[in-house]
C-alpha cells in the first residue's frame, strides 16, 4: 500500500503535468487564431504570448522559433483533416478501391473550399500530417499516421500491386496539396470545382501505375 507521501508526490507530478499540457494547447489555440487573423508572417512570438498570458521564455520550453510551431501546428491539422476523411469515408462504407481514396480526397478538398485560412495556414505543406520521418524536430515527437496506415489496408484488403505504397501516397498528397492550394487560393488554372476531375483521373494514374 502506498503512504500518503508517495500519493501526495504523484499527484504533484500528475498536475504539473496537466499544466504543462494546457500551455501547450493555449499557444497552439492562440497561435492558430492570429496566424489565420494576421497571417503567419506578421504575427509574432510576443503577439502569441501576449494573447496566451504567458512569459516568453514558457514559450521557448516548448518550440524552438515560430517556425517550429507552424510545423507542429500544420501537422496536428493535417492529421485532423485526415482522421475525419477517414471517418466520414467509413460511413458510408465504401468498397472500391479508387473510390474509397478519391473520396477521402474529394473530402479534404471541400474542406478546404469552406476553411480558405485553414488552407493558408497548411499551404502546400498537407504531407506534414502523414509522414512521421519529416517530425523529428517536435516536442513530443509523435504523430499519427492514420491515413497511412489505411492506405496500406486498402492496397492488402485488395490485393493492390502498388510497390511502394508510402511513396505512391507521398506523390498523391504532395500532388494534391500543390494543385488545391493554387486552384482554391489563386483560382488557377481552374476553379478547384473544374479541375477535380483532372486531379482525380492523374491521381488514379498514380495509384495504378
Amino acid at each position: 500500500m502506498m503512504s500518503m507521501e508517495v500519493i501526495l508526490v504523484k499527484k504533484s507530478k500528475s498536475k504539473v503535468m496537466e499544466n504543462k499540457e494546457e500551455k501547450k494547447r493555449k499557444i497552439l489555440d492562440v497561435s492558430f487564431d492570429l496566424f489565420k487573423e494576421k497571417g503567419f508572417k506578421d504575427t509574432t512570438i510576443q503577439d502569441i504570448v501576449d494573447r496566451a498570458g504567458i512569459a516568453k521564455g514558457t514559450f521557448y520550453l516548448y518550440f524552438k522559433d515560430k517556425y517550429d510551431l507552424q510545423d507542429y501546428l500544420i501537422t496536428k491539422k493535417s492529421e485532423q483533416l485526415f482522421k475525419e476523411a477517414i471517418e466520414y469515408v467509413n460511413k458510408k462504407n465504401i468498397e472500391d478501391f479508387e473510390e474509397r481514396f478519391i473520396s477521402i480526397i474529394d473530402y479534404l478538398i471541400d474542406d478546404f473550399v469552406n476553411d480558405k485560412q485553414l488552407l493558408m495556414l497548411i499551404s502546400k505543406d498537407l504531407s506534414l500530417g502523414v509522414f512521421g520521418d519529416r517530425l523529428s524536430s517536435f516536442v513530443d515527437n509523435k504523430v499519427s499516421i492514420g491515413i497511412l496506415e489505411e492506405f496500406e489496408k486498402i492496397i492488402k484488403d485488395n490485393n493492390i500491386p502498388i510497390k511502394n505504397p508510402k511513396i505512391t501516397l507521398y506523390m498523391v498528397i504532395e500532388l494534391t496539396s500543390s494543385v488545391v492550394f493554387t486552384s482554391i487560393i489563386l483560382n488557377e488554372p481552374l476553379p478547384i470545382n473544374e479541375l477535380k476531375p483532372y486531379l482525380y483521373e492523374k491521381i488514379k494514374k498514380i495509384l495504378l501505375d
